[in-house]
């Protein structure tokens, strides 16, 4: 025997599970059914345009009203209603979308399907998260239809009743549950409305206001606007934050829709504070701030709005989901940002280095993550050097190539990550030829990394690292005043003055003018250290190593000499004295070290 028929889907249960895990978050009802009214007059106005409606357009608006006595919520719009027989086919068939047959039925017609916002078909049921009770007051646009009732308690069962309604529209009326008192408070509403509806494409109107703007910016042609208007719409997007540096108008309609402004904040290395700052729109809804899977990592740091139909969301609306075409998009608005970037450059170098402070972030962290930017960013990333000069990459090695000392094959670019703390190793290698550059930022430690990765025949060392003992060894201008035995017991007095195993001395020539003693990490490990800092990329588990430093001893240092002539216990005094000067310099002398050390000073200044 054989027998074939269809499965019938029972759902009884269906309003419990769109209430407690459909959305996540219960005010986006108004949201819904806010854009399906939206709809609704975008479908009238389309038709009219088209000829297949010939009546009296009128004002086209959607109006939201609260009645905190009757507990109602109403959204109403003069749209394109429904008649009996499409509230039972487009309301009573969850998940079935009136929009995506709208858009197929006149696809031909259509030049921009994309201003039909619900494609989702669950959109109206939202409104059971906040309701235990909705009525549906519609009229169609067709001639010589009658007004219908649609109401339901939140259960499967239904009614559809005679109505009266003056002119065409739908009238959403919501009896608000007791658990949903909040949405009774028109100021919670209206904070709901400015979130979600902010720029929707018909007026929404709410206790007399209206709170959105139909055409935003980003909906508009570059051509029509001026720098002004940019500057304008960021100060409505952020009103309390500083003029951007400057943007980013994005508009493609291949391969993917998208629009859109991103601008570059002043942000100066302030991470964390600045993000979640870019806001994603579908049909000008807003969906979400939360856009990692959009924007690349790097440019999370921008501000701004991304609009495109095109990304795919969740029933909710609230999450992305996998798609090609968010990668397309993310590579698209990596290769727009890398192109203004450049195009800023190379029209105005004088005000792009103005701007470096703020955006060295971006370039940096964009070179690090994305070969393809690196690749387009190699050209315009800025070095900057202690004397306040900016090199691109290629500027600096040809200036480093003509200018410093060394003329070995393999470059080595200096480094200072504290100009302040690090003054004296600065001073020290510019007398001797070298210039130094700046990598202050909490970046850097990485960038550095990227730097020696992708560039030949160069390496980068801190000013305060051995780099410093090794540019002594190739001092040859300077001759010791001390022999190889006094140098000897110089070194023996060091070395048991500091008493210290992780602490190399070394005794070398040096300028008179240099400190005596000079205290540098060795560069391995000092690197390490910072990337450890700075949260990844590095050794974790040399924090627990023991720091070894080298000490290297001024041999022509006008001290030094005299401690060789001191008598007693006094010379390894001195000599300790000299050491911790070095360490206080470093800022690495404290506890009962710095104690003794300012014991030891009032010793010394008192004798005779």
């Amino acid at each position: 025997m054989e027998e074939r028929g269809n499965i019938s889907i029972h759902t009884e249960n269906i309003f419990p599970i769109i209430k407690k895990f459909l959305y996540s978050d219960h005010e986006i009802f108004l949201r819904e059914l806010v854009s399906n009214a939206v709809d609704a007059t975008q479908k009238i106005k389309r038709l009219s345009a088209i000829g297949e409606y010939t009546g009296d357009l009128g004002e086209l608006k959607v109006k939201v009203a609260v009645d905190k006595e009757a507990r109602t919520i109403t959204i109403s719009d003069n749209g394109i209603g429904m008649t009996a027989e499409e509230i039972k086919k487009y309301i009573n068939q969850i998940a079935f979308s009136g929009a995506t047959e709208f858009v197929e039925r006149y696809k031909e017609n259509t030049t921009d399907k994309n201003e039909i916002i619900g494609q989702f078909g669950l959109g109206f049921y939202s409104a059971f998260m906040v309701a235990e009770h909705v009525d549906i007051i519609t009229k169609s646009y067709q001639e010589g239809t009658e007004p219908a009732k649609w109401t339901c308690d939140g259960s499967t069962e239904f009614a559809i009743l005679d109505a009266e309604k003056e002119g065409r529209g739908t009238d959403v009326v919501l009896h608000v549950a007791q658990d949903s008192d909040e949405f009774l408070e028109a100021p919670r509403l209206r904070t709901i409305l400015e979130k979600y509806c902010k720029f929707l494409p018909v007026a929404i109107e709410f206790e007399g206001d209206v709170i959105n703007n139909p055409t935003p910016l980003w909906a508009k042609q570059p051509s029509e606007l001026t720098d002004e208007d940019y500057k304008e719409f960021y100060k409505e997007l952020y009103p309390f934050s500083e003029p951007p540096l400057f943007w980013i108008h994005l508009n493609v309609d291949y391969p993917f829709n998208l629009t859109g402004i991103l601008y570059f904040p002043k942000i100066k290395n302030e991470f964390e504070l600045q993000r979640n700052k870019i806001q994603l729109y579908s049909r000008q809804v807003f969906i979400t701030d939360e856009v990692k899977d959009v924007v690349p990592e790097f440019l999370m740091l921008l501000h701004g709005i991304i609009d495109s139909p095109d990304i795919p969301l969740n029933v909710s609306r609230s999450f992305l989901q996998a798609d090609s075409n968010v990668k397309k998009i993310n590579t698209y608005i990596t290769k727009k940002v890398a192109d203004k970037l450049n195009e800023i450059y190379k029209k105005d170098r004088p005000a792009f280095e103005k701007s470096w402070e703020d955006i060295s972030v971006f370039v940096k962290y964009g070179m690090l993550s994305d070969d393809k930017f690196y690749d387009k960013a190699k050209d315009f990333v800025l070095l900057q050097s202690t004397e306040g000069k900016f090199y691109t990459l290629d500027e600096y090695k040809a200036f480093v190539q003509a200018n410093q000392v060394d003329k070995n094959e393999q470059q080595v670019l200096l480094y200072t990550t504290d100009a302040e703390k690090q003054y004296a190793y600065v001073e020290a290698a510019k007398n001797r030829g070298y210039d130094v550059l700046k990598l202050d930022t909490m970046i850097d430690s990485h960038f550095i990394g990227l730097l020696e990765q992708k560039l030949e025949k160069t390496t980068l060392k801190r000013v305060d690292s051995d780099t410093v003992d090794k540019l002594i060894e190739k001092d040859e201008t300077k001759e010791s005043v001390l022999n190889d035995t006094e140098k000897e017991d110089l070194k023996k007095v060091y070395e048991q003055a500091i008493n210290n195993q992780h602490m190399q001395v070394e005794v070398a020539p040096m300028s008179p003018d240099d400190a005596p003693v000079i205290i540098t990490l060795p560069e391995f490990m000092r690197r390490m250290k910072d990337m450890n800092r700075s949260g990844g990329g590095g050794m974790m588990f040399m924090g627990d190593m023991p720091d070894t430093y080298n000490v290297t001893i001024n041999a022509n240092h006008s001290l030094n000499q005299r401690i060789l002539k001191v008598e007693g216990d006094s010379k390894e005094s001195v000599a300790r004295q000299a050491f911790d000067l070095a360490l206080l310099s470093q800022n690495m002398l404290s506890g009962a070290a710095l104690t003794a050390f300012v014991k030891r000073s009032v010793d010394l200044l008192g004798k005779e």
